[in-house]
């Protein structure tokens, strides 16, 4: 199985590689001429080594992607600032490609055995607790990958991941480090808290204020950059009707499958090895005076657990089990095969010894009948025509399309049709628009600008298609009308939040004057005291708490410090720190926790620190 999933990965399927690190040769002497061109096709170079730009597009679309996941589906692409996606994607390539580099460098390998090993035991690639090709397939495409692309991933995921362990792994702490850490972690604090409402009511915006912010931030108001695509999609099931199979064909299948039903028998045996300690005539005298206790009538699963030297049968007995031919050697399954049912051989000598053995059982194969078996005999030689005509199909329509300039010819040499997709963009869209090569394929320098016909691209095992691009519908501003509110909103929010803040700042001012009394209410709202809060106090906002505890401690009981905290829907909070409390000491399971934690903490570091090492040494050319 895996096998075919590693044969499968290696062909034209794979020409669109996500993620894939291209090493190309690098140009020299009078071949500079070439270098714009060929920098054109470049991203970045790190250490030599080439990022380009479908790399580059591809780690943008599949970061638009996420953030479109997390932000929710009503969220306008067209407000993600596209600048920003690519630095922060490039960088992440940069990134990436040092760390496999650092990998290589420190000689951290990962063999095809281990990543096989990999995927047989992921839970989301299993069925029923085993591995499941088809689910593999089903998991892989919705991710976008084809097999050579997931696997090519995986490995670079488990070089990171070994170099990462390696580093961070050897991270520890000294004693007074883990003491320091945990006098900090048991502190307990006692604050007070009093909320400042933001107003959107009291804020009064102009028309003019927001035509000036539009006007400011245009590039924030653009339609996505979208293209349609025309396609022909090529299906291996559309086959299984073009082809037949003759009765002699059928024939010859059905006799060679149950040719391969045999005999199954229950043998149990005897064994005394001949070995550097056991002579060949010690064995044979042994195994021949079992015999002749067998002969008087003593029990042969008795003599099999005293005497017999095979520890796997012996505690049964001798027994074996059913088994068809070409399990045992041929000396002993030609004696076996011989006996009646209960009957027990003469000695026999095999390649681990001297055998006594005993047929307890015969299983005869049922043989199913042709017309039982006709349908799926019939199923099996379709397919591997179906797998012929489909490889031989796909190599047509891939050079058709490559020589043709649109996709009306090859599909009338295939006789298949020309579906036309829905608008979508970067992020992608529904139906064949979800997947990630269609998307980079679509939005490729060839296909985009040049109006190219794609290679063939992998839908699924059964399904390729070739598309080109019908319609780019280039990012346009967007008209004030449409995003007047929404910019509305957003300042009338950030104003009230001001205010707020103002007024916050008023108020913290007043407390440490001493113009406003500690106890007294603010804004006619009191103050919530929480005593002895931790750090990881329920029904506290994390904003506030971690407000809390990076401020300093009192200078005194009637001196409180102060601190305000602004929160997400634009109100703040004003937080009076009351007083530290110190926690009691760790116990000796509470130190080890906590050596763990810092350990680990600083391996992290070091890894940083590493990263940061290899991107300072680095000949980094961003183009």
């Amino acid at each position: 199985m895996l096998q075919n999933i590693r044969d499968n990965s290696q062909g034209w399927i794979a020409k669109t590689i996500i993620g894939l690190i291209v090493v190309l040769m690098a140009f020299t002497g009078i071949e500079a001429i070439f270098q714009a061109t060929t920098n054109s096709q470049d991203a970045a170079k790190v250490n030599g080594e080439e990022i380009s730009q479908n790399e580059l597009s591809q780690a943008v679309d599949m970061q638009r992607r996420q953030l479109m996941q997390q932000l929710g589906k009503d969220f306008d692409a067209s407000l993600l600032d596209e600048k920003m996606l690519r630095e922060a994607a490039l960088k992440g390539l940069i990134d990436r490609k040092l760390l496999l580099q650092g990998a290589a460098d420190s000689k951290f390998s990962f063999s095809e055995a281990a990543l096989d090993q990999v995927i047989l035991q992921t839970p989301e690639f299993q069925e029923d607790g085993k591995f499941s090709a088809e689910r593999f397939d089903q998991v892989i495409r919705q991710l976008g990958y084809s097999r050579m692309q997931f696997r090519q991933m995986l490995t670079q995921e488990m070089l990171i991941g070994q170099l990462r362990a390696g580093i961070a792994g050897s991270g520890f702490v000294t004693d007074q480090e883990v003491l320091n850490f945990a006098r900090l972690e048991k502190q307990t604090r006692d604050f007070a808290t009093v909320s400042i409402n933001a107003d959107p009511a009291a804020v009064k915006l102009t028309d003019d204020e927001v035509k000036a912010y539009y006007d400011q931030h245009a590039k924030e108001f653009m339609t996505p950059d979208q293209v349609v695509i025309d396609y022909l999609e090529l299906k291996k099931a559309s086959f299984f009707d073009q082809v037949t199979v003759k009765d002699d064909e059928l024939q010859a299948l059905y006799e060679k499958e149950t040719a391969n039903l045999a005999e199954q028998r229950r043998a149990a045996h005897i064994l005394i090895e001949v070995n550097d300690k056991v002579t060949e005539a010690q064995a044979k005298a042994k195994i021949e005076e079992v015999q002749a206790r067998l002969a008087k009538g003593e029990s042969f699963e008795a003599l099999a657990k005293e005497f017999s030297q095979d520890p796997g049968s012996a505690n049964n007995g001798g027994d074996l089990g059913f088994a068809g031919p070409g399990v045992y050697d041929p000396e002993f399954e030609s004696t076996l095969y011989a006996l009646n049912k209960d009957q027990v051989s003469a000695p026999v000598r095999s390649s681990f010894g001297w055998h006594l053995i005993k047929l307890l059982g015969v299983e005869a194969p049922e043989v199913p009948s042709f017309a039982s078996l006709k349908d799926k005999l019939t199923r099996e030689l379709k397919t591997q025509q179906v797998e012929q005509r489909f490889v031989e199909a796909t190599k047509q329509l891939e050079d058709a399309a490559f020589e043709a300039s649109d996709l009306a010819q090859p599909a009338s040499d295939l006789k298949l049709t020309v579906h036309t997709s829905a608008p979508f963009g970067r992020e992608g869209g529904e139906g064949i628009a979800a997947n990630r090569a269609v998307i980079q394929a679509a939005f490729s320098p060839e296909v985009l600008d040049e109006g190219a016909n794609s290679t063939a691209i992998e839908l699924d095992p059964e399904t390729i298609v070739v598309l080109r691009a019908k319609e780019h519908r280039k990012p346009e501003q967007l008209p004030l009308e449409s995003v007047a509110t929404a910019i509305r909103a957003q300042l009338t929010k950030e104003r009230a939040s001001a205010a707020a803040k103002t007024h916050a700042d008023e108020l913290i001012a007043n407390l440490r004057d001493g113009k406003l009394a500690l106890d007294q209410a603010v804004d006619g709202q009191a103050w919530k005291v929480t005593e002895a809060a931790t750090r990881g106090q329920d029904g506290v906002e994390p904003a506030v708490l971690q407000a809390l505890f990076r401020m300093p401690k009192p200078a005194a009981k009637d001196k409180p410090t102060f601190a305000d905290v602004t929160l997400p829907d634009g109100s703040l909070m004003i937080v009076r720190l009351n007083s530290v409390n110190e926690g009691a000491a760790p116990t000796d399971e509470e130190k080890e926790q906590y050596r763990r934690f810092l350990a680990s903490r600083v391996g992290q570091q070091d890894f940083a620190a590493f990263r940061k090492e290899l991107e300072a040494k680095a000949d980094i050319k961003r183009f």
